[in-house]
């Protein structure tokens, strides 16, 4: 066990930037690094895995199949359900969980999962070994927990902001598009040497404009990686965040198959000033297989992110969400992500767990 002055001093060190993004192993090097230039994502991926501290307990390991059983052109008909998607059989709706990251301690980011309550994750990696794979496996049963799916991003500079995060984020910048694709792919590989039953990333800021030739790119890229997921028996899903809710389902459409899903980020949608959760579900809750817990405020500089706060502090209407969810029959899990770090974390993390247990029932 960490000591917590130990911990302080791990989490304000959390996010050191590296050739590949950030690494949980590799956090202690330099703390020079400004927060401003950390990719917030995976900041908040390792801290995680820093800062929830204690023991939890077993997982998944269920193979995946495609989540959708009717065609992709049908789901945007009024009164559609959430897609159906096998490894939910059985299980829980709206399951709680956690985003965390295993940096090269699986056993170690899922006792802090169990420890918090918690039964399922969705879990970060940047490396994908072979020899972590056995180790994942181990904790995910040890530790009793259901890995829902591997999030993935970079390789490469990440900056999550207005200006320079349509150059760096996901699929759409050129420059690193090419070792994305095989990075995910990698990824994919890894999550079925798991169990782990779908991958998820950002594809960046989808261009609103369909006859963009960036879009087109954007598309193609999207339809590669979706292929190999689904040839390896896996669900593929976006999360939300850079792009319009209207561009993702004309992306997905285009993409056109039948084993794409969504993250549904309720305050990526706010912080990126790009929707309100409530109305935007009524576009992506055909496609949804997958919650981020999340709050925040819309931007208030135009170059800037708005800011991510506890869950019930910001604009998401999180009861007119879970009672959407339960009408749609959502039956996947509710992953809760707080992008600070330290005592505080775990503390949020605590209260939203508590409050989304009284709302979900």
């Amino acid at each position: 066990m960490v000591a917590e002055d130990a911990v302080e001093r791990h989490l304000s060190q959390a996010a050191i930037e590296c050739g590949n993004g950030f690494r949980a192993d590799d956090i202690e090097l330099d703390v020079t690094v400004s927060m401003n230039r950390q990719n917030r994502r995976i900041f908040l991926q390792t801290s995680a895995a820093a800062a929830l501290a204690a023991p939890f307990s077993k997982v998944a390991g269920a193979k995946s199949q495609p989540a959708f059983n009717a065609p992709l052109a049908e789901t945007l008909r009024a009164g559609q359900s959430a897609p159906y998607v096998a490894t939910n059989q059985g299980k829980k709706p709206l399951r709680l969980g956690l985003i965390i990251g295993i940096g090269r301690d699986p056993d170690a980011a899922m006792a802090k999962v169990r420890e918090l309550g918690l039964p399922t994750s969705q879990v970060f990696a940047d490396e994908f070994e072979m020899d972590l794979v056995g180790r994942l496996r181990q904790a995910l049963e040890k530790r009793q927990i259901e890995a829902t799916s591997l999030v993935v991003g970079g390789p490469g500079k990440e900056v999550w902001d207005f200006y320079q995060g349509p150059l760096t984020i996901g699929l759409v910048p050129r420059e690193t598009r090419a070792a994305r694709i095989a990075h995910i792919k990698k990824a994919s590989d890894f999550a079925k040497q798991c169990g782990i039953p779908a991958v998820q990333t950002h594809c960046g800021f989808i261009p609103e404009n369909p006859n963009d030739p960036v879009y087109k790119e954007t598309v193609a890229a999207m339809r590669e990686v979706a292929s190999y997921c689904k040839n390896n028996g896996q669900n593929f899903r976006y999360e939300t965040g850079q792009e319009t809710p209207i561009t993702l389902v004309r992306a997905i459409q285009d993409v056109g198959l039948d084993n794409q899903g969504v993250n549904f980020d309720l305050a990526n949608l706010i912080l990126y000033g790009k929707a309100n959760p409530v109305d935007a579900i009524e576009l992506l809750g055909p496609y949804v297989q997958g919650i981020h817990a999340k709050d925040g405020l819309f931007p208030t500089n135009s170059k800037e992110l708005g800011k991510e706060v506890p869950i019930g502090k910001g604009k998401v209407d999180f009861p007119r969400i879970i009672e959407r969810l339960k009408q749609l029959n959502y039956r996947g899990a509710v992953t809760i992500e707080r992008e600070i770090s330290g005592p505080q974390q775990v503390a949020d993390v605590r209260e939203a767990k508590a409050y989304l247990e009284k709302l979900i029932g």
